[in-house]
């Protein structure tokens, strides 16, 4: 067999869009867990360091979630040997995942160890996939040196503790994130449509970790008040679906597949995706970990740090929003900003009020955004529905 045909079947790179794979989804499920386990680390440590413990956590499991998802928008990852790298990936993450309750304690070396192997995984694929395309191979030896260096810091964190530790974290995170921002961005390759579709996935997969929390955050006999939490907290899931996936998905798409390849295209597909879809992501998260603490007492006051999960995390989730689309188009989405700080002015008395009260509040302000929104805008909404949803938007 000749080195190119044996090397083609080693990585296949896309040509052209096309749908999320299996494989995909697969390999997203796993990540999923680590995002639950995020919300445990909080759980387990409900004070504000547990809570910025968390939120470290899961930006640090991030970034290689997103690179993976750049990877599969270069090369068909159920061909060659993609695939079985993408299961041995899976299984680092795995790793990665059963450590993070634990990621500051025993487990930190184990969780650095399976994070590298994770992050080297990426690199190996991305080094292949580039055989052919020279400025991609410029942008993967720079990719490659920066997760050299975070995955370094890591290793080194695992064997200190206190401030120490939190720190080598942050400057890893820092590293690791910082380096793409500022170099190599127009050598990536990149399917924007089939990009977008994997960011849209891992959120409605985030919803779903949320619904799973409150099932999680109940241990007491299902009477009316955890039917009454779990039914608002059902809503606030779906509110925060609605707020997704009923038109600013859609144009996201239609903005990135319309930029111009390379550079341009590439600098915002990393912003408004890999950057900003963090505190989005990060909101839900946040919002999951404020209805399991709910559903453990509905009648009683939240504490200071799930109060400020609940509401905070579905403000971040709006926030997020308004910079995505600041990033996407320009324009400020005043009704959501507004919205946020309604959400986190309501902390105080979040403290005072029942849990189960506090989550009718930050429901009632979700639904009153998604009303406005419908009706604000319902020309608009119906045009986008029925153009870019219904099938129209090309790659």
């Amino acid at each position: 067999m000749e080195a190119g045909a044996r090397t083609r079947r080693l990585t296949a790179v896309r040509r052209e869009e096309a749908r999320v794979t299996a494989l995909e989804l697969f390999f997203d499920l796993v990540f999923v867990l680590a995002v639950t386990q995020c919300t445990t680390l909080m759980a387990n440590d409900p004070t504000w360091r547990g809570l910025l413990r968390g939120l470290l956590v899961l930006a640090v499991l991030w970034w290689p979630w997103t690179g993976y998802a750049w990877l599969t928008s270069v090369v068909d990852p159920e061909e060659g040997a993609v695939r079985i790298a993408m299961f041995a990936a899976m299984a680092g993450f795995l790793v990665s995942a059963l450590a993070v309750p634990n990621a500051f304690g025993d487990d930190a070396f184990a969780f650095a160890c399976a994070y590298g192997f994770v992050r080297l995984a990426h690199i190996w694929l991305f080094v292949l996939a580039s055989r052919d395309a020279p400025a991609l191979r410029r942008s993967v030896t720079g990719l490659g040196a920066s997760t050299a260096i975070g995955v370094a810091l890591l290793l080194a964190a695992s064997s200190v503790d206190g401030w120490l530790q939190g720190a080598l974290w942050v400057v890893a995170l820092v590293v690791d994130v910082g380096a793409p921002l500022l170099f190599w961005s127009g050598g990536w390759q990149l399917m924007p449509a089939h990009f977008a579709e994997r960011f849209g996935l891992i959120v409605i997969i985030a919803l779903g970790e949320s619904i799973v929390a409150i099932g999680v955050g109940s241990h007491e006999v299902v009477d009316l008040g955890v039917v009454a939490a779990a039914t608002l907290g059902v809503g606030i899931a779906a509110a925060l679906w609605w707020l997704y996936f009923d038109v600013i998905s859609w144009l996201a798409v239609r903005r990135l597949v319309e930029a111009e390849p390379g550079r341009e295209q590439n600098e915002l597909a990393r912003d408004a995706y890999g950057v900003l879809h963090y505190p989005i992501v990060a909101g839900i998260v946040l919002t999951a970990l404020g209805l399991k603490t709910t559903l453990a007492g509905v009648g009683d006051a939240l504490d200071p740090v799930p109060a400020a999960a609940l509401v905070g995390g579905t403000a971040s989730y709006l926030l997020g929003h308004v910079a995505f689309r600041w990033r996407l188009v320009h324009t400020l989405g005043l009704h959501r900003l507004v919205s946020a700080a309604v959400l986190a002015a309501l902390f105080p008395l979040a403290l005072e009020i029942p849990a189960l009260a506090t989550v009718a509040l930050v429901l009632l302000v979700l639904v009153v955004l998604v009303v406005y929104e419908v009706t604000r805008f319902a020309a608009t909404r119906e045009r986008v529905r029925h153009e870019l949803a219904g099938g129209r938007v090309a790659g």
